[in-house]
């Protein structure tokens, strides 16, 4: 993954792709401990953290 990801990065800055299809789950960067947690109870696939 490391070694794409620039590229990913690229194309969604580029809006080429959406990523919004890979995120189930958006929350406030202040909550990243609940996302880090929803995914390791499979609450969550990939979430999105909004500053």
């Amino acid at each position: 993954m490391r070694r794409i990801l620039p590229e990913l990065i690229d194309l969604i800055a580029t809006r080429q792709i959406d990523p919004g299809k890979v995120f189930d789950l958006t929350l406030p960067l202040d909550e990243a401990a609940e996302g880090y947690r929803a995914m390791d109870e499979r609450r969550a696939i990939k979430v999105l953290l909004k500053p």
